[in-house]
């Protein structure tokens, strides 16, 4: 059996594995059910009811986009992984695919508090939207300081892939709110990875859900 990635590319979280999936070469297919549309087809392999979630040739599931990539990091040679096995680089890795990741939740949490809510937080906006921007700015100065064509050098790895999509998402769920070209060294980021074959490969347009 080949294993299944549950969920669409619009999201940063699915489309993050899918990425990485496709680099590793790994045969894989994608089922695009949607959280909103779809929760009867996801919650036997997800009670959570969240995506991504990856269905394994044996049927069992992993579900949450780190530890996904954890399990796929182990199935590749040392050398190969794209998280860094050794120390100070591993955990330099983490941080930033952290950011980008916690950065893409608050997108999220963004989004749906201005579509779900008759009655828009403000305060709830603002804080979301501070935070954003707190991690541009962290995220900026850093690659801003790194000339090598990947943010840990030559290879790509899943802290280039979680700010591409990150920032993807940041543009699309909300156009306008930040002006990616403010942020030089990571629009420039952002462009140079979209142009590679895996992410041209796994992407779709923005769909609004709910």
């Amino acid at each position: 059996m080949t294993m299944i990635l549950i969920g669409q590319y619009d999201s940063p979280f699915v489309r993050r594995v899918g990425i990485a999936l496709t680099l590793y070469g790994l045969p894989f297919k994608q089922q695009p059910w949607s959280v909103f549309g779809d929760p009867d087809k996801i919650r036997p392999y997800n009670p959570l009811v969240r995506v991504p979630t990856l269905v394994l040739a044996d049927g069992s599931s992993l579900i949450e986009s780190h530890s996904i990539l954890d399990y796929l990091d182990n199935l590749a040679p040392a050398g190969e992984r794209l998280f860094p096995a050794a120390e100070p680089a591993r955990h330099l890795a983490l941080k930033v695919a952290a950011l980008a990741t916690g950065m893409a939740e608050k997108t999220v949490s963004l989004f749906y508090e201005k579509r779900l809510h008759d009655a828009v937080s403000d305060i709830w906006v603002q804080r979301c939207r501070q935070q954003i921007g707190g991690v541009l700015d962290v995220l900026e100065a850093e690659r801003a300081a790194k000339p090598t064509p990947h943010w840990f050098g030559e290879r790509i790895g899943h802290a280039d892939i979680a700010v591409t999509v990150a920032l993807r998402f940041l543009n699309d769920a909300h156009p306008g709110l930040f002006d990616l070209k403010q942020y030089p060294a990571l629009h420039a980021h952002w462009q140079r990875h979209e142009a590679l074959p895996a992410f041209q490969a796994i992407q779709q347009a923005f769909k609004p859900s709910a």
